[in-house]
Parts: structure tokens; sequence; C-alpha cells
């Protein structure tokens, strides 16, 4: 069949004089922003690959990579970790990062529409968008403690640098010492160092009581930034600027996405690329300064320890990182892949992105450790008592650490203002996923408003995370961190591979990579194939079984929660996987036939399931079907017809 372009059909077809106002409205319009340039009318593609790029890096790359990684690191071997990390990043990471790029290239669809290639398995995209709404909600409240230390930021002497008249009697850099000494009468009492000093008197180092005191950016974090209150069930008022620093977020990305990708993609030009700079000085700061060897020898140096790796616990973490570090399964991937162009060559573009968030994970434990080693220094402590994961690191150690530093409200603000850029990144994606899933599953009701249902998305979740702006908030925020971005994101990763690999077939969706990739040897599959059938489910199925063998009752340090909180966490994980087996016997049910017909039926890719656009189609999708937009033609000419389907560009 010999092919010509749109705007040929438009005129032979047609013939009437709208067709280029049409044209125009669709190339030009708003809603969805797309330019004459886009190889998709209906949805847009990135403006260029650099774009789309630096979206994926600064999604893959994220808190986590500053905050968690390195603490795991120096945690489980030093650089032995590193051995396990690789591994299970060539088993498990770049395998599935590859499979959910090209699932979302091949079909440009998002997370929920995909499916069609196994409707039975579409609960898993429903599953995946309620995760990212669940994570953005918390996440943002993550952004929103980084704005409010940024602007605390500006001042000098920094307020978590001493126990100034915020603190209580408990805030001290070094312990309190007392002595225990028995009066006359045979009592037993405390006294302190003054007493001793009065009454000419020394103590025995037996009788020498220590008591820990909390350092004052430990105080900071829970008495000013936070006003913590003592458990879940002492909700108390909101926190006041924590709620604007929240909505001050939520407009950030509102902003950032107002224009979908279009405008995304010109915002991670900074966002992107900032943290790396901030890094590199940090870096260059830290190893300048004395005790900086020590931090780096702890992180990935001589204290080094192989025998590490015979234990289970490591080879674990070392996957659970990979997974969670790349965001697979959170449909992020799949939403940023399905602007690319069809020809993209998405296997060359998910080796660069695993590669570069795993070695920015490796050069932020660098820039970490080493001015964790100053402080140790300082404070005359081990490494060991001053190294933290989490809030911890981010809003406690490492702020206390930068306070002790020459000028240090400039390094203070450079170090929040990466955290900002970090998850504001990360939230562009995860804000993507619902808007792009409800375009894509409701194009009707959605497809002509992108703008509107951002701006919405963002309101409806700025209100959803008052409550973790509370007095109470951050006990609501680990406890959705505990309960919705774990094992809901393996079972959801589990039944994508299965649904791919056994019931599309692996060889039938390795056919499909082909036609945007171009044919490959059989020696070049056989790495993907091993993954993909076995090793890759083989991994998430052993964290799985793991994360629910040890699981153990979250706590937020020494407080505990209470049962109920508990039981609402278990009904964050139920909400977000009971979609699965729902929308899996509704699709049974949807289908004709005896009960075996239906499930087959439900198992078979939908006839609309292929490249989104004919012209990709080639011979394995061709559907030869006249077409012809209703109101364009008075009667229909039998002889012009158009090859289309059901997501043809609008002619």
């Amino acid at each position: 069949m010999k092919k010509y372009n749109l705007d040929y059909f438009k005129g032979f077809i047609f013939r009437n004089s709208n067709a280029n106002e049409t044209d125009k409205d669709v190339s030009e319009g708003p809603d969805p922003p797309v330019s004459s340039t886009d190889e998709n009318l209906e949805r847009g593609n990135w403006a260029n690959k650099r774009e789309y790029m630096l979206s994926m890096v600064g999604y893959a790359v994220g808190l986590g990579n500053v905050w968690r990684f390195p603490y795991l690191t120096y945690k489980n071997g030093g650089g032995a970790f590193l051995i396990p990390y690789f591994i299970m990043l060539a088993v498990a990471g770049i395998p599935l990062f590859f499979m959910e790029c090209s699932l979302g290239q091949f079909s440009s669809q998002g997370p929920i529409t995909v499916w069609k290639v196994v409707p039975i398995l579409q609960g898993v995209g429903v599953t995946m968008v309620l995760v990212s709404t669940l994570v953005a909600i918390y996440y943002n409240v993550i952004v929103a403690y980084s704005i409010y230390y940024l602007c605390a930021s500006f001042q000098s002497p920094l307020p978590w640098s001493g126990c100034f008249s915020w603190s209580d009697a408990n805030c001290g850099v070094t312990p309190k010492e007392f002595c225990n000494v028995t009066s006359e009468n045979g009592t037993a009492t405390m006294v302190n160092a003054t007493w001793l000093t009065d009454n000419n008197e020394t103590c025995p180092a037996a009788d020498i009581v220590s008591i820990p005191m909390q350092s004052p950016s430990e105080q900071y974090w829970d008495l000013v930034a936070l006003q913590r209150s003592e458990g879940m069930e002492e909700a108390g008022e909101v926190v006041w600027y924590l709620a604007l620093s929240l909505l001050l977020g939520w407009l950030l990305i509102g902003a950032s996405l107002f224009k979908g990708i279009k405008s995304s993609g010109k915002v991670v030009y900074f966002t992107a690329t900032f943290p790396y700079v901030v890094l590199l000085i940090l870096l260059i700061r830290g190893v300048t300064l004395e005790g900086s060897r020590e931090g780096i020898e702890y992180y990935i140096g001589t204290q080094s320890n192989l025998t590490k790796l015979a234990e289970a616990e490591v080879w674990k973490d070392a996957a659970a990182q990979i997974f969670y570090s790349l965001s697979i399964a959170w449909g992020g991937v799949m939403t940023l892949a399905s602007y690319n162009k069809f020809e993209n060559n998405c296997y060359k573009d998910s080796i660069i992105v695993c590669l570069t968030n795993c070695g920015t994970s490796v050069f932020a434990g660098f820039a970490i450790f080493s001015i964790l080693g100053h402080m140790a220094h300082v404070s005359g402590k081990p490494v060991s008592e001053v190294a933290q994961a989490g809030f911890g690191l981010a809003f406690i150690a490492y702020p206390d650490a930068l306070s002790k530093l020459p000028v240090s409200p400039l390094w203070s603000i450079l170090f929040f203002f990466m955290l900002l850029t970090l998850g504001l990144d990360s939230q562009f994606a995860s804000i993507e996923v619902i808007t792009t899933s409800l375009q894509d599953t409701f194009p009707s009701v959605f497809k002509s408003k992108g703008s509107q249902l951002t701006v919405v998305t963002c309101m409806v979740l700025f209100l959803l995370g008052l409550p973790c702006v509370t007095r109470s908030g951050i006990y609501w925020v680990t406890l959705m961190d505990h309960f919705c971005g774990g094992w809901v994101l393996l079972v959801a990763a589990i039944l994508e591979l299965f649904g791919l690999c056994y019931i599309y077939g692996g060889n039938r969706f390795i056919k499909d990579i082909e036609m945007m990739i171009g044919k490959k040897t059989s020696w070049f599959w056989l790495w993907w194939r091993s993954c993909w059938f076995f090793i890759s489910p083989c991994v998430l199925i052993v964290i799985l079984a793991w994360s629910l063998l040890t699981f153990s009752i979250p706590t937020y340090g020494s407080v505990a929660y209470p049962p109920w909180g508990v039981s609402l966490g278990w009904c964050m994980t139920a909400f977000c996987l009971v979609w699965i087996p729902v929308c899996a016997v509704w699709k049974v049910l949807q289908a004709k036939g005896s009960l075996w017909q239906r499930v087959k039926t439900a198992c078979s890719c939908t006839e609309d399931w292929g490249p989104f656009l004919e012209c990709h189609w080639g011979e394995r999708y061709q559907k030869k079907q006249c077409y012809w937009r209703k109101g364009s033609l008075s009667q229909p000419n039998k002889d012009a017809c158009v090859i289309t389907n059901i997501h043809s560009v609008k002619l």
C-alpha cells in the first residue's frame, strides 16, 4: 500500500475548506498541547530527546538516592555492598525498567489503558495509579519540609545550631553527667558536677551516671519544625507554616505541569541538573574538611566488610533499593515513555537512566559521608553514632553537620534547595501518571481539559495532604510510606512480568520491541528472556516473601503506632490491591461464551491493541477498515478509504 502524509489524506478524503482549519486546531490548540513537529497529534510528544531523558533521570533520581542509599551502603559492609547492588541492577533493575519503557512507548498509553495488552490485568494499572496518588500526597509533605528548612536557612546563625529559646532542658551537645553519692543517713542521691566542686569531692568512675541529651538539630526538628505530638492519637492543629510550604510546593508543581510535558520538559533543564551541581560543591567542600577521610572510609573505604555478603539481609536490601530507586511499577516510567516517538531507542535510554541513577547514589554517598566524617571528628564521636537514614539524615544529622561549617547558611541553602528540586522532579512524573491515566481512560471528558485537570488534581491532593502537616503529621507520613510503597509495588511488578511474559507472550513482546528499535540477534535477547521469564520474577518473589515474613509494626523513633493506625495502614494496602481481582472479574463478566471462553477472551489483547498510529502498524498490526469522521462528508466516498483504528490521529 502506498503511503501518503496526513495533509494528502485531509485534502483527498474530506475535500472541504475546513481541512486546514481542523489541522490548526489539532496542532496549535492549548489542550492537549501539541506542536507541528509532534509525531502523535492526539497525545503530543516530547519536544526533544533531552527533555525526555532529563525527566526520566529526575523521576528515577529522588530523595532515596541521597538519604537512603549511603546509609544502606555503610550499614551493609561499605564497598562490599556495591557487589550485590550492581548484581541486582543487572538481573532486576534494568530488565524491568526496559520492559516498562518499551511497553509505554510501543502503545503510547498510560498505565491503565496500556493493559489492553492483557485486559484481565488492567487492575494492575489501577493499582499503579492509586499508589502514585497516595505517594504524591505524602511525598509533597517532604517537599514542604524542604521548603520550610530552606526558608529557615536564611538566618545566621542557623536556628538549629544551638539550644536557643525554643529548646527545653534536655537540649545539649554533650551528655550530662551526674554522680551517685550516698548521704550520711544512707540514702542515695544524684548530684551534678557543680555540687562536687563546691564540696571539694570527687566521683569514682563506677558512680558516674551519664544521661544522653538531644542535639539542637533534633529538638528543632521535633519542637519547632514539626511541633510533633506524643503520638498518632493526638492530631493537634495544622502547623500553619508547613501548610503554607505544602501549598507552595503544589503551586510549583501545578505551574510546571500546566501544559503537561511541554512545560515540565523545560523545567527539568534546571531541576534535574541542579542537584548534581550541589552534590559536587558539597563533595569538594567535604573532602577539604578535617575528618572527612574517616567518614568516606566508613562509607566505602577500608572499613568495607566482605563477610557481610554471606548475610541474606544484605542481598534483600540491595534488591529492594534497586527496585524502589528506579521507580519500577509506579506507572511513571510507562507514562513518560508513552510520549516518545515510536522509533525512539528505548533500550539505550533504559541503560543510560539506570546507570545514571545508580551512579548518582554512589556519588551522593561521598558528599554525605565526607561531611558526616567531619561532624564525627568535631564532636568526638564515631561515624556510626552520627550516621542516620531517612528523615534523621536529611533533617537532623546533615543540617547539624552543616551548621558547624563556616558560612553555614550558604551550605544549608544549597542542601535544602537540592532536596526541593529532587522532590519536585519525582512529583512531576507522579502527577503525570494521574492526569495521563484519566485522559487516556476517559478521553471524551478529560482529553481537551489537560490544564484544568492538572490544577484540580493539585488542589485535591493539597487538601488530602493537610492531615500530614498537623502536629501528628509525621506519623501519617511514616505510616503511608510504610504501607503504600512496599508490598503493593512488588505485587504489581510480579503480575506485570507474569502478564507480559506468560499470558501475552514474551517472544511476542520482543517482536513488538523490535518494531521500534530494529531487529536484534537471538544472542542479544538471551539475557533479557532469562531475566523476564525467570530471574527477575524469582528475585521479586523472594523480596516479597522476605518482607512479609520479617514484617514488624511500624514505629517513629520510640513511638509505637496504635492498633487502629496499623489497621488503617493495611486498609490502604488493601485499597490499592483490591482493584486487581475486581477488574479481573469484571473483564471476565464482560466477555461472552462459557467460563473458559470468557477467561481466554479476558487474557487476550483487545482488537485495538498495538501502536497508537496507523503508520507504525506494519504487517503484524495492519487492520483494514474504512473510516470517515462524522460530519466531514455529507456522502461517504466509497472509493476513498483510510486504514485506521480507534487511536488514529484526527484528520
